[in-house]
């Protein structure tokens, strides 16, 4: 019997969602556990994988398309069944049926094209116009970080065809159509409105010059399309850059999913796909030993470029999005949360004690900042209240502790977030925080891994800073700041004796938590830190 597969709700605030792939195709077998599709959230890309098995009869969204929660996304069942009561009467699309629904979303594409253009031009026949997408539920705007087509070149499905810097992170956007591209809607560099031209694709030689012109293109953005091309040339002399040598690695839904179960590296494979696209086969393959062969030829890409100074000479640096909604987010949480801090001194002799005992075990190595999320971690179940949210006429007192940690990269600050962090052990913990960190700096964080933190942890003393304070990452009501590990004299059994002091800062927004329990709060981290055993009871 025919199964209706429905608009999956992927996050809380989903409403709708958009086919971005659909990897079975009408009259395909399905298993259960196979990919079906990649939905495109308000949050981020995921795949939806099949939960029965049979044939695929009907397509209810269309690629590219959106729909909202709960509508029809798909029907599986037997081979040649009868679904015309699934359907509203309409039959399973063919060939002939999919190009009649293609061609409605053609044109809907046009009409919005043309109202964001401001224009009437009709679009040629074959033409396909890709737009800017939303990519989070905040997005209002995005910017092209870096091109990875040229006006003129070919494009086939799934190529990655430039990408997209929101306001949360970098994603690579895949064009999800044949063709030539045709005309670059932003340029490098350059940001655009959502729903704003962002590429054409079409057949070779197509003019679309009278199709308009986006709003929110670079400043070089009335050149005509031959100059551009011809700008572009120059690039294109160079080698072309695989994904070796990017700070983004180009990997398929399946194989990152293949990789992240198996533990394997992806900066350590070498992909055989397209233009160097990690497949499935690839992880399948992968030997630890192709690390140590490509690690000194992916060396320079991991440098960073510094900023170059002139004596008597001053420059600028446009702001990316992601510094830009930083500056606005820490300048909201500043101005309407009212701030209060509280600092205690933790003695970390018995911690630094533990640690080595623990990095003494086989295949394990723990940092301060490890054992400083896991205390904090069950600190907070014993504190609910610090785990809380403000909510206008409420207080939200969140059951998960998720502990966000926050990474310091090129663009500014980023908070990949430890779901259910007082369930994980150190281990866990150090795994999770290496992989999170080192993603975050090559911009290859998901949004939803930055999201729904419940506290979050800033860490400054690795770089010798002793005490400092922090501004509270909304919708938290705490954060807090870590110190240096120091060595001075402190008082022990009435005698002056050498300790290992290290200072933690809290701040508290005073609409949650209140004076005394902030304080409380920090009792029972002290106690945890400074006697590790506890923990354990």
């Amino acid at each position: 019997m025919a199964e209706v597969i429905t608009m999956p709700r992927l996050s809380d605030t989903m409403t709708e969602g958009k086919v971005a792939k659909w990897h079975k195709k009408v009259g395909d077998k399905v298993k259960e556990g196979d990919i079906l599709a990649e939905i495109e959230t308000d949050k981020a890309v995921q795949d939806f994988e099949s939960e029965m098995e049979g044939t695929l009869l009907y397509i209810g969204v269309e690629e590219g398309a959106a729909a909202a929660v709960d509508s029809v996304l798909a029907i599986i069942g037997n081979e040649g069944e009868d679904i015309s009561g699934l359907t509203g009467g309409a039959a399973a699309p063919a060939a002939g049926g999919s190009e009649e629904k293609k061609s409605e979303e053609e044109s809907k594409t046009e009409n919005n094209a043309t109202s964001v253009e401001q224009t009437t031009a009709e679009v040629p026949a074959g033409v396909e116009i890709i737009t800017m997408p939303r990519l989070s539920d905040t997005m209002t705007e995005g910017k092209v970080a870096k091109w990875h087509k040229n006006v003129g070149d070919t494009v086939k499905e799934g190529d990655l065809l430039a990408e997209i810097e929101t306001d949360k992170a970098v994603q690579d956007f895949e064009s999800e159509f044949n063709g030539v591209l045709l005309k670059q809607g932003v340029e490098e560099g350059g940001a655009a409105p959502v729903d704003s031209v962002l590429a054409i694709i079409g057949p070779a030689g197509t003019d679309v010059s009278a199709v308009g012109a986006p709003k929110a293109a670079a400043q070089s953005s009335d050149k005509p399309a031959e100059q551009k091309a011809e700008a572009k040339t120059e690039e294109k002399a160079a080698p072309a850059v695989s994904s070796s040598s990017s700070d983004r690695v180009a990997i398929s839904p399946l194989a990152k999913k293949m990789a992240q179960d198996k533990g394997v590296d992806i900066n350590s494979v070498h992909g055989s796909g397209e233009n160097g696209r990690i497949v499935k086969k690839d992880i399948e393959n992968y030997q630890p030993s192709q690390a140590q062969a490509q690690s000194p030829a992916s060396a320079p890409a991991a440098a960073a470029v510094a900023l170059s100074f002139v004596q008597g000479e001053d420059t600028e640096t446009p702001n990316s999005q992601v510094r830009n909604i930083i500056a606005k987010r820490l300048a909201e949480s500043k101005f309407s949360a009212p701030h209060y801090y509280l600092m205690v001194e933790i003695n970390m002799d018995k911690a630094i004690e533990a640690r080595k005992e623990i990095n003494s075990l086989p295949d394990t190595k723990i940092s301060f900042n490890d054992m400083i999320i896991k205390a904090t971690a069950v600190a907070l179940r014993k504190h609910p209240q610090v785990n809380s949210s403000w909510a206008g006429d409420k207080i939200i007192h969140r059951g998960n502790i998720n502990v966000g940690v926050a990474v310091a990269i090129p663009d500014g600050l980023v908070v990949p977030v430890l779901k259910n962090t007082d369930q994980m052990n150190y281990t866990q913990i150090s795994a999770a925080v290496k992989d999170m960190a080192s993603r975050a700096k090559s911009k290859g964080l998901k949004a939803n891994e930055m999201e729904g933190s419940t506290f979050s942890i800033s860490n400054l003393g690795m770089f010798g800073i002793e005490t400092f304070t922090s501004i509270i990452n909304q919708p938290n009501s705490a954060i807090l700041s870590v110190g240096a590990i120091i060595e001075k004299p402190i008082v022990k059994d009435g005698q002056i004796v050498v300790g290992n002091i290290m200072k933690l800062s809290l701040a508290c927004d005073h609409r949650v938590v209140d004076g005394a329990t902030g304080a409380q709060f920090l009792q029972t981290l002290k106690t945890y830190l400074e006697s590790p055993l506890t923990l354990l009871l």
